[in-house]
């Protein structure tokens, strides 16, 4: 599944345009690496999201769905290494 859509599906970024914009500027990286929106991604890749001041949000790809999935399921598309984002559940 590529990148961009990994992201939106996931709902960890609410639209793909968004997603795609993030990997045009350089901030998200698979696996360490700067990725484009095109990536393939595999089950076990670690994803890094920067979002400037506002922090960063690590990830790991625990299942790549092939069909749309409701947002109940998105959840379970990934677990959250770290999560150093002002306002996340984590800051509670």
């Amino acid at each position: 599944m590529r990148l961009d859509k990994f992201l939106q599906t996931s709902r960890i970024v609410k639209r793909r345009a968004v997603a795609t914009e993030l990997c045009n500027r350089g901030r998200v990286d698979v696996n360490d690496r700067p990725a484009k929106a095109g990536r393939a991604l595999l089950v076990g890749d670690t994803l890094t999201l920067s979002f400037g001041s506002d922090g960063k949000l690590v990830c790991r790809v625990l299942d790549l769905p092939t069909r749309g999935i409701r947002k109940e399921e998105a959840a379970g598309l990934y677990e959250v290494v770290s999560d150093t984002r002002s306002g996340s559940p984590q800051d509670s």
